[in-house]
Formats: structure tokens, C-alpha cells, sequence
């Protein structure tokens, strides 16, 4: 995914690094920002340093996104003084950095930060390793988007992100009513999609990836839309009239409420 940012990057002529993306404040030279401030912190938390602690007390769910917010403003904002050139040559060096500290994690032991868009409080490594690669995807994909250079809507790289926020799905659902057995298939189509199955268990609700029944309802996305809606990248009436819903539309319906970004 590095090596596919820096090589689009290099591609962009001088007007594409100042075009809007879905990232809506944000222009392309914003996003390739921030998506280094991502490599800084991970590295930085490696040496065992966290940074300025927050000014006001994190309480909920609200207050961390709202801590996260101004970070990511202030280190968007400083990075306006760094030209273009220099921003791809930090990205490939700490990109490289990057990459040898989450292959150095421990998958199973406790992670760093919680994946708080699942619901969890506390997170083991290789959630919060697939989270930190929907990251890398979903901000390189807004910027492809803005440039008109596709490219990474591939088996290989989309999947792995739609997989990881398809693992989101509990959370969102867990004030759904349903019947015990409840069955809801979510398709999302093409050679990089695939099938996932949300059950209605005595206690909430659970990802499994093989269907033992019929679907009591099943939603059907096409890939672009898929990403889009689970950060924000498209309103949720939009996606959902040009997606399908058969069986229980009401059931369905709340998939597109998902978001799997802190927002």
C-alpha cells in the first residue's frame, strides 16, 4: 500500500495536490499529511513515547474523537509549510519504519490502542494492525478518487479493509431487534468482494463467515459504495438507493448506518 501511495504521489502534477476529496476539508496534500502523521505515531509509540497527553478528560466515545480531531487539524495544518516533494520522501522512509514495527507486533497480545468503531475497549494486535490498514486504504482510495486514478480496488488490497470493517458489524447492530437465528448476508460483489453473514444470537449479534441457513435478508453493495459508506464517503440515503436490499429491508437498512473511521 506504501509503495502504491508514493508511486501515485510521484504521478500528480501541481494542481491535482490542491483538488477537494471526500475527506470534505481536506485537500490531497492534506490527506498524504495525515496519512504520515499515522507512520510518525506509530513509530513514535514504539520508542515507548506518547506524546502530549490530552488537555481535557476522554470520557466517551465523543471526547476521543473529538481529541483525535485536533490532533489530526494541527499536524494537517503545520504540514501546509512542506512542499510536495519532501512529503513523499517522509512518507517512503517512515512508510519502511512503519511497516517493521507491526511486523515485529505480537499478533495476539494486547494492542496499543483499542478499535473503538468495533465497540472494544481493549484490542488485541492484529485488529488494530487491520485497522491501521483500512486507514492506509480508505485515505489513499479518496485520494485516487480526487486525481481519477484508480487502482487499488483490487482482490489483494480492497478486501483485506472491507473484511476488517465488516468486523464492525456487531457493534453497529447491537441495538437491533430480531429474532434468535436472525440471519443477514452482506454481499458486496465483484472479483474483490465477497459474502459476510451477521447472526442474531441470545445476546446481541455475531460475524460468521458461512451461512448455515437461508438469509432472512440480504444486502448487496457494489465495492466503491462499499468503502464509501463505512467512512463517511457517501451519504447513507445515497448508498442505500443504489445498493439492494431483499428479505427484511428494515433489518438491512442499518448497515448503512456503519461507520468504521473515528467520526
Amino acid at each position: 500500500m506504501d509503495q502504491k501511495l508514493t508511486d501515485l504521489l510521484r504521478s500528480l502534477s501541481a494542481d491535482d495536490w490542491n483538488r477537494p476529496t471526500l475527506a470534505k476539508l481536506w485537500a490531497v496534500k492534506d490527506i498524504a499529511a495525515h496519512l504520515l502523521d499515522g507512520n510518525i505515531r506509530v513509530i513514535s509509540s514504539s520508542h515507548q513515547f506518547a506524546g502530549d497527553p490530552p488537555s481535557n478528560p476522554i470520557n466517551n466515545y465523543s471526547d476521543l474523537v473529538d481529541f483525535l480531531n485536533g490532533l489530526n487539524a494541527t499536524w494537517v495544518n503545520a504540514m501546509k509549510r512542506v512542499s510536495p516533494q519532501l512529503l513523499i520522501d517522509l512518507l517512503e522512509t517512515t512508510g519502511k519504519q512503519y511497516s517493521k514495527v507491526m511486523a515485529a507486533a505480537d499478533l495476539f497480545a494486547p494492542a496499543p490502542f483499542s478499535v473503538a468503531w468495533a465497540g472494544e475497549d481493549e484490542s488485541v494486535n492484529w485488529f488494530h494492525i487491520a485497522r491501521e490498514y483500512t486507514e492506509k486504504f480508505h485515505h489513499q482510495q479518496q485520494i485516487r478518487e480526487a486525481v481519477g486514478k484508480q487502482g487499488i480496488l483490487t482482490a489483494e488490497l480492497f478486501y483485506p479493509c472491507i473484511d476488517t470493517f465488516m468486523c464492525g458489524l456487531p457493534h453497529t447492530y447491537r441495538t437491533v431487534k430480531a429474532n434468535t437465528s436472525t440471519l443477514i448476508q452482506i454481499t458486496v460483489t465483484g472479483e474483490a468482494g465477497g459474502n459476510w453473514y451477521l447472526l442474531k444470537m441470545a445476546e446481541g449479534w455475531t460475524l460468521i463467515k458461512n451461512a448455515g441457513s437461508v438469509p432472512d435478508t440480504t444486502v448487496t453493495l457494489l465495492p466503491d459504495i462499499a468503502w464509501k459508506v463505512f467512512t463517511k464517503g457517501i451519504d447513507p440515503q445515497t448508498a442505500l438507493e443504489v445498493s439492494n436490499i431483499s428479505g427484511n429491508i428494515n433489518l438491512g437498512e442499518n448497515l448503512f448506518n456503519m461507520v468504521a473511521v473515528m467520526a
